[in-house]
């Protein structure tokens, strides 16, 4: 097998091929996307924290300038709302956005949040077990994040069910070479999510209540205040990057564990063990494979010179299994002690909602464990066609 993002069987098991990228081509063009692909650990690594790389080369130059298509007109509405957020820009805008949003949503504010996440899990869970199981994914997997966002926002009960579908919908304009369908999906999506965050936020504006809508509406630094595009696109990235990762290391992470059942039992005889886990299962099938970067100057990576204009991908994938980095890293471990994994990535644009991702994932896998210690798989689940954002369709289990 070769390297083909659109491949079920390169999707459902794409870590052998990236094993012979590490050691015959860890740097190599692709043919298909136009890119670079970067494979090992310490490429990507350097890489995430290059500032010859961006996540945007808009801020140096047009389109045009930078010998790039301009991107089709219907997208116009996707790209302000995504623009308008930290992910899609680079310095001094980025410094400027995370520098505000960082005094809204704070690690202290983050970690009191822990009761009423191990609350949201713990009923969840409940009433999972009581029914005798199900589809994990949808019945846990799924509400728990976008219930923990929603109250976060102070989006009212009765909407929530909206966010799932937006999250889902805008994610997709990420895959390498949307089709039409996807790209038009995309920008629906993200027209409805911001038109409804404009409304919500102008009425926190008169109306401040206790969520962070709230605080980044009334946010200060020295004058300087997230305009109502900024703020929009801040509660986008928010839902999107911290509901579709933790979604997704939840139903990835109980596969691996089922295909790994000696270190289910591990965990399940010693809970103290999950914080060790959760990093570990984020590492061994990260839902993030590839995170990709422009060339803003002329680079060598790993001995190959790449030239402006070109845009690399790195595989977190793959980096993540590098023998250079883990000691047996195809080996599920969940007490792995020395783990810098890049799942969260690196450098600017590192994750800032890490915390609350690793504290939804280490209550919700302890519920689980806790109600249900003899959880099993029902049948052996498929993959999503998708692969840049990699899950499964769905997670069958049985209480037992």
């Amino acid at each position: 097998m070769r390297f083909d993002p659109w491949n079920p069987e390169f999707v459902a098991h794409p870590y052998d091929v990236y094993r012979e990228l590490r050691d015959t081509r860890p740097v190599s063009f692709f043919e298909p996307t136009g890119q670079w692909l970067v494979a090992r650990h310490q490429d990507v690594n350097a890489a995430l924290r290059d500032r010859r790389l961006g996540r945007s080369y808009l801020h140096l130059a047009s389109h045009e300038e930078f010998g790039r298509e301009p991107e089709p007109e219907f997208q116009e509405p996707f790209w302000r709302v995504v623009r308008a957020g930290m992910l899609d820009v680079e310095p001094p805008v980025h410094t400027r956005l995370r520098r505000l949003v960082s005094k809204a949503f704070t690690p202290r504010m983050v970690e009191g949040l822990r009761p009423k996440i191990r609350r949201i899990a713990g009923e969840l869970v409940d009433g999972f077990v009581e029914r005798g199981g199900g589809d994990l994914l949808t019945e846990v997997a799924e509400p728990l994040p976008v219930t923990v966002i929603a109250e976060m926002l102070g989006v009212p009960e009765a909407d929530r069910h909206l966010l799932r579908p937006w999250s889902a919908d805008i994610c997709g304009m990420y895959e390498l070479n949307p089709s039409p369908e996807a790209q038009h999906t995309a920008v629906r999506a993200a027209s409805e999510f911001a038109g409804y965050l404009r409304d919500l936020a102008a009425a926190r504006r008169r109306d401040p209540g206790d969520d962070l809508i709230s605080a980044l509406a009334q946010v200060a630094d020295e004058g300087d205040r997230l305009t109502e595009d900024e703020l929009v696109g801040t509660c986008v990235l928010l839902l999107n990057a911290g509901h579709e990762a933790t979604v997704n290391v939840t139903g990835n992470g109980w596969w691996s564990l089922f295909r790994n059942p000696a270190e289910l039992e591990r965990l399940r005889g010693d809970l103290s063990l999950l914080p060790s886990a959760v990093e570990e299962l984020m590492r061994w099938d990260t839902p993030l494979q590839m995170f990709e970067r422009w060339v803003l100057e002329d680079i060598t990576i790993g001995g190959v010179e790449i030239p402006k204009g070109v845009e690399v991908a790195l595989l977190f994938g793959s980096a993540n299994r590098d023998p250079e980095v883990f000691d047996d890293p195809d080996r599920l471990d969940v007490g792995r002690e020395d783990n810098p994994h890049i799942s969260f990535g690196a450098g600017i644009h590192f994750c800032l909602g890490a915390p609350l991702a690793r504290i939804e994932l280490v209550e919700s896998f302890g519920a689980l464990l806790k109600a249900a210690p003899k959880m099993e798989l029902i049948e052996e689940p498929a993959w999503k066609p998708n692969y840049v954002i990699r899950g499964l369709e769905s997670l069958k289990i049985s209480i037992g």
